[in-house]
Formats: structure tokens, sequence, C-alpha cells
């Protein structure tokens, strides 16, 4: 059998959570097809290491698909897989549960390793539980957590591209309007350093200060549900649970005390450093360098390191 990746929507390329899924793929051992549902993307689907076929699929609008149209291409393809992957993000969150439910495969969300044999390695709680499934159904749908793999390469592969034949697109469902989340900076998804701000931070100014902070550190700006539920933080910059999950190099949380919820988005990051006045914050428990203290001290010292001192309005309120 063979394993099917759907590509997350870049149109005219391959994103790196996608790259990020094929890489996962790999470690069940089988043939590694990706389907797309725009001709530009087929080309650079087809460049990517390690897989052996890009299904270029028609039906619309690639832009405005409706999660019931890749939901029925997926069930005419599911015979041909037993694991049908996508990133864990809004297309495979909304599509796969339905291609399940249409060919009575099982599914899965937010898969963080993949074992031979069909069995899948998932957080439970919040992170707290660590639970390895093993599916029975002929097909699985399971969309995964990029940050938790290391992307195929994006050259070096000739894979071959098949059309599939037009498929009528859903009708009952249409997008109606599309509204961007306010973003700032660098992609936190993908950023190598996220800065991360907590309710510590205490007002939105001292927030744009730490954002001015992660620019001049050529970082991402994160913030805890805490700061961003204050509004000291966009909703697009929350790391955790509910917000994003992020593994980047290096993360540096300052005034998060560290509730389960927020560790669930961040644990996984390789080198983690926190900054808090109370020695007894749970964040301490997974960071690899902890400092207690204040951390507009620390912050004030960042500040005078990399040239990028506060203005006098910033205050520590």
């Amino acid at each position: 059998m063979r394993t099917l990746v759907l590509a997350d929507g870049d149109l005219g390329a391959i994103s790196d959570a996608t790259l990020r899924v094929v890489g996962a793929a790999a470690a069940l051992g089988q043939p590694v097809d990706v389907l797309v549902f725009d001709a530009a993307s087929a080309s650079a689907a087809a460049q990517v290491s390690g897989v052996a076929r890009v299904l270029s699929a028609s039906a619309g609008d690639a832009d405005t698909l409706a999660p019931e149209t890749v939901a029925a291409q997926l069930q005419t393809l599911a015979p041909q897989y037993s694991t049908i992957l996508a990133p864990h993000r809004a297309r495979g969150r909304a599509a796969l549960p339905r291609a399940a439910a249409l060919t009575g495969g099982a599914f899965l969300a937010d898969v963080i390793a993949l074992r031979e044999g069909a069995q899948f390695v998932r957080g439970l709680y919040a992170g707290s539980v660590i639970a390895t499934v093993a599916s029975a159904t002929t097909c699985t749908f399971a969309t995964v957590r990029p940050t938790s793999f290391a992307p195929a390469d994006a050259q070096g592969g000739t894979a071959e591209i098949v059309a599939l034949e037009a498929l009528a697109p859903f009708a009952r469902t249409r997008l109606i309007e599309r509204r961007a989340a306010e973003q700032s900076g660098q992609d936190l998804g993908n950023a190598r350093v996220v800065i991360a701000g907590g309710r510590g931070l205490a007002s939105p100014d001292n927030m744009t200060r730490l954002g001015r902070l992660a620019d001049s550190l050529g970082a991402a700006l994160g913030a805890s549900r805490a700061a961003v539920d204050a509004g000291y933080a966009p909703n697009a910059a929350q790391v955790g649970q509910t917000g994003r999950s992020v593994a980047p190099d290096v993360y540096v949380a300052f005034g998060i005390s560290g509730a389960i919820q927020h560790l669930a988005g961040m644990k996984d990051s390789k080198f983690i450093v926190a900054v808090n006045k109370d020695a007894d914050a749970p964040i301490f428990s997974v960071a690899d360098v902890g400092l207690v203290g204040d951390l507009f001290d620390v912050v004030g010292a960042l500040e005078t390191r990399v040239g990028s001192p506060a203005s006098n309005e910033e205050s520590r309120a």
C-alpha cells in the first residue's frame, strides 16, 4: 500500500508544513504520494525529495475549496492508500474527518510521531499523557503536527505528475469571506527563534517593546493565552493548546508561568529559556535555562546588547 499527503493550501508552492508531513510519512516505510489542487503546486511538489507521485486534482477554484469537496476527492482515492495525512491546519482538520466518515476509516488528530504497523503517537490532556494508538481500519486518516517532524528536502525529487479526473465542487457550502489573522514580523510557525511574553508583561506597551526586541534578534513574537486575553497581543501570536504549536530552535519565555495548556504548544522547542520572578513557576520544569528575576531587567540588558533601547513611554505598569 501507499501513503498520501494532502498538501496545505499555498498556491503555486509547497509549504513548510507540507514538507514536514512528507518527512513524517517516510517513517511508515511506504511510497509517498502528494495530493494538490492547483497545477502550479504540482510542479513544486514533484521536486520534493521522497515523493513518488503527485496527484493533481481539479475541482474549481483551489483557493476557495470547500472541505466537503476535498473529502469527496479523498474518498475516491482512499482504496489505494493505507494512510492519508495532512498538516494539522484548517484544511486538514476540516476535510480528513469528513473523508474518514465517508469511507468508514479511522481519524486521528494532531499526531506527533508515526510508527510502522499503523501506530500513531498523539498527546492527550494538553500533552500531559502520550498515547500510542493502533488503527485497524483499511485506511487511516490523520492530521500531523508539522513542528514535530523534520521537513523533507524541497529539491531533488523527480515525481510523476498524475492528472486526476475533474471533480464537481460541493455546491451547498461556499466561501463568503476570508479574514487573515493580524500578524507582524516573522511567521510564528516557521521561526527558528521565538520570543514570547505572558501576563507578567502587564501592558500592551510592554508587549510592543518585546516585539521590537524580537525583531532586533530576528525572532518571531509569541504570547500566552493570558496575555492575548488581556489584550496585550493579537490572537495570531498565541502559543498553546488553543493557539499555535511551535518547535523552534530557541524559545524564550518572559513572564509566562507555564500553564499546561501553554506548555502543550511549545515544549517540543529544542532549547527553552524562561524568565520569571516566581521560582516555582511551572515553566521552569521544561526550561533548559531558567532565570528567576525581574523580566524587565533582562529585557533591558538584551536591548542594550542588541542596540534596541525601549522608548521612554514604555513602563513596568
